[in-house]
């Protein structure tokens, strides 16, 4: 499962995931809409395509595509190198209008995003260190630090790093302070 920025007001310009079932049309066959919104969809070496928008306004896509010797066999058949780049060019197609970014700027937000998860998760390991040598250190102030460490790794699972990366400031601003 993979999990892309989406440009601000852009799933309420496109419907939310009912558009995004529709935009799905666009580029992919056999598209089905699902019970929770979104869509699942195939073409040519992508087997299996389910995408929808996350309640934080993030696109949520799992793809499963062709591999080994069922991949081999596509690609040596009859315009099967064809239909596998259109397949690609479909992908980033769509990802393209789903997300309102283009590649590069989608790798730029996941290097970005990746950054706010390990600054958020180095300042949660600076926390405990300095809560396990502090002499002075009250017990009011690790019992809201370990408060904070909670929500900051609920933030990281839901995936949410701007969040976490936020909270964990705060964190070290309460231990150092």
């Amino acid at each position: 499962m993979e999990q892309f920025e989406v440009k601000r007001g852009l799933v309420k310009t496109i419907g939310g995931n009912a558009g995004l079932a529709k935009l799905g049309g666009q580029y992919f066959s056999g598209v089905k809409s699902g019970v929770d919104g979104g869509f699942t969809a195939s073409f040519a070496i992508l087997r299996n395509i389910q995408a929808t928008y996350s309640e934080e306004g993030k696109l949520v896509v799992e793809v499963e595509q062709m591999k080994g010797d069922e991949l081999s066999e596509f690609l040596q058949a009859d315009g099967g190198r064809e239909e596998a780049m259109e397949s690609r060019k479909r992908w980033s197609g769509f990802l393209d209008e789903a997300t309102g970014y283009n590649s590069k700027q989608r790798g730029d937000k996941a290097k970005e995003a990746g950054k706010k998860i390990s600054k958020a998760n180095s300042n949660i390991r600076l926390a405990k260190k300095l809560m396990e040598m502090s002499k002075t250190m009250t017990d009011d102030v690790k019992a809201q630090a370990l408060t904070l460490i909670s929500e900051i790794e609920q933030k990281l699972e839901e995936g949410n790093g701007t969040r976490a990366m936020s909270l964990s400031e705060k964190l070290s601003k309460l231990v150092e302070g």
